[in-house]
């Protein structure tokens, strides 16, 4: 666990406060998911299986929520770049989250395995 707070304490501000929102709110969305350090990256798991994780765009560098299983989403606002499963949320720390659009999107990604769509 502590190289997964170490993570958050070693970004700079505004992104480390962006970061530290966003686990709250993703964490909050269902009592299944857990919190990981993987590829040096926090990750988010849903019953085990990784549905999103934080990191920062290189090249605008900005915070995004990645989505595993982007490619199941519509949505405008998602990235998908040259990915070809994942999509991103990008965010600008000098603004408000958007809280909507993020619990929209995390319960959306939470259904994919509730569903069976993605197996858990």
């Amino acid at each position: 666990m502590k190289q997964l707070d170490d993570f958050y304490l070693n970004q700079e501000e505004p992104i480390k406060g962006t970061f530290l929102a966003l686990k709250d709110i993703i964490l909050k969305q269902d009592k299944d998911i857990t919190h990981v350090l993987k590829y040096g990256m926090p990750f988010f798991c849903y019953k085990g299986k990784m549905f999103c994780y934080l990191w920062i765009h290189k090249k605008l560098k900005q915070p995004y929520i990645g989505i595993v299983e982007g490619k199941h989403f519509e949505e405008s606002f998602l990235i998908q770049e040259k990915r070809s499963r994942m999509k991103i949320m990008m965010f600008n720390s000098e603004e408000d989250l958007p809280l909507e659009k993020i619990e929209l999107v995390i319960q959306k990604a939470i259904n994919l395995y509730k569903s069976g769509i993605v197996k858990v």
